[in-house]
């Protein structure tokens, strides 16, 4: 509701699953800082004022924390979602409990960690992922990877911290693209919950982008070679996103069971 009716004021507006200060891009990391602290100031006066039980039906654990236990789990984190890794200028932080409360976890520092609102949104009520350090996994380059190399080569199309999107050296049809994590992992099933999300989310925006240069698209196959047997060349995971359009091939029927191609056809 909150987010509405700042968006409804001309205050905030809403893209792509999040609210963003309009103006904001035009602030300095300093201005940034100093309008989050004042949100927080006013925060825990406005807390102060009404108690604690104001902000009780937005509580998961209806047991809400005091702003400086929340402010030190915020630091500690380096003011970034400890799960997907964006900042908070990029999405509002939540403090979430890694053992639930009523699963009899506490309020203790070594029982919280830092998740973005979209994160800690999609969590089951009994999950107890730790995500804390998580990030650090997440900068893992393996020598002489192809996939590893790519930052600053120049065939990044999209791309976000955990993953990246790049026309395909070979396409299979025009707009054919690989979308991979950034961390080398040779087995995409094998993807943390939020490299998968970051996976997801550029196969989505890749395919509005090709919608949108290529009216004739009209369908599409998206694959993961996982493991030599099926097909797999270069071990660090990435996903095909093959365009496809009437008439680019004789018999389409069976798609991706094309694998073994005489049980394409059933």
């Amino acid at each position: 509701m909150v987010g509405k009716v700042l968006t409804g004021n001309g205050i905030t507006r809403y893209e792509k699953g999040s609210y963003a200060l309009v103006g904001g891009e035009e602030l300095s990391e300093a201005e940034r800082d100093q309008l989050l602290d004042l949100c927080r100031q006013r925060l825990d006066a406005f807390r102060e004022q009404r108690g604690e039980e104001v902000f009780a039906h937005r509580s998961r654990q209806r047991t809400p924390l005091s702003g400086s236990v929340k402010h030190r789990v915020l630091t500690r984190a380096k003011g970034r979602c400890e799960c997907c890794g964006a900042h908070e200028h990029q999405r509002a932080l939540e403090v979430d409990h890694i053992i639930p409360k009523n699963h009899g976890g506490s309020d203790d520092l070594s029982n919280l960690q830092a998740l973005c609102f979209r994160c800690n949104a999609g969590k089951r009520d009994t999950d107890r992922t730790d995500f804390r350090g998580l990030q650090a996994s997440y900068s893992l380059r393996k020598a002489g990877c192809v996939f590893c190399a790519l930052e600053g080569s120049g065939r990044v199309l999209l791309e976000y911290e955990l993953a990246l999107c790049i026309a395909d050296a070979y396409p299979v049809t025009p707009g054919h693209s690989l979308v991979i994590p950034r961390r080398h992992v040779a087995d995409g099933l094998d993807l943390h919950q939020p490299e998968w999300n970051a996976v997801v989310e550029l196969l989505l925006q890749r395919r509005e982008q090709l919608r949108a240069e290529d009216a004739a698209i009209s369908g599409w196959n998206i694959g993961l070679n996982s493991g030599e047997a099926a097909g797999q060349t270069v071990f660090h995971a990435h996903w095909h996103l093959i365009p496809r359009r009437v008439g680019d091939c004789a018999e389409p029927r069976g798609g991706v069971r094309g694998v073994i191609q005489e049980r394409q056809g059933y």
